[in-house]
């Protein structure tokens, strides 16, 4: 059974574009960064300044040069293949993403560039960039199984459709 907003919540939804539960939800992020906020320039506010000015200089002016050259190289590629590139190209796309997402964030352990805390985890340092090529090969091979998937589900539904009209 579907329920109806009565006036005063129709009114609100024409007014705000959702229900009040997501503006009760909205405002408790905000809350919740305001706190983060807080506790992260509490006595650092200038390096916490020059680390989001620093970070957002080497995205725009190197990572998005880099990657969106590397996405036109990769789709010039496929294109010459002769197949349509959008389809084969996500499948790209999502490991080099969360492969690339996984380095950015902990590079200083897999790079080796950290200080040793062997007494905080028993690891050894080098572990961990095995563990992250590791990790990029599965985000491969399940991408390429994926597609793999689908390639094989696409190639059924016609032989399919053909025996039954």
């Amino acid at each position: 059974m579907v329920r109806r907003p009565n006036r005063l919540s129709r009114r609100f939804l024409d007014s705000y574009g959702a229900r009040p539960v997501h503006l009760l939800a909205m405002a408790g992020c905000f809350a919740l960064a305001a706190y983060a906020a807080v506790q992260l320039l509490a006595g650092r506010t200038l390096a916490v300044a020059a680390w989001f000015v620093g970070a957002a200089l080497v995205h725009d002016l190197v990572l998005v040069p880099l990657y969106s050259a590397a996405d036109l190289a990769a789709r010039r590629a496929v294109r010459r293949t002769g197949g349509g590139a959008t389809p084969y190209l996500n499948h790209l796309r999502v490991p080099v993403y969360l492969s690339g997402l996984l380095l950015l964030v902990w590079y200083p352990l897999i790079l080796d560039r950290s200080q040793p805390y062997r007494g905080d985890t028993a690891l050894n340092e080098g572990v961990f960039l095995g563990r992250w090529l590791l990790i990029t090969a599965a985000l491969f091979a399940a991408s390429a199984a994926h597609l793999a998937l689908r390639q094989l589900l696409r190639r059924r539904r016609p032989a399919r459709e053909q025996r039954h009209p």
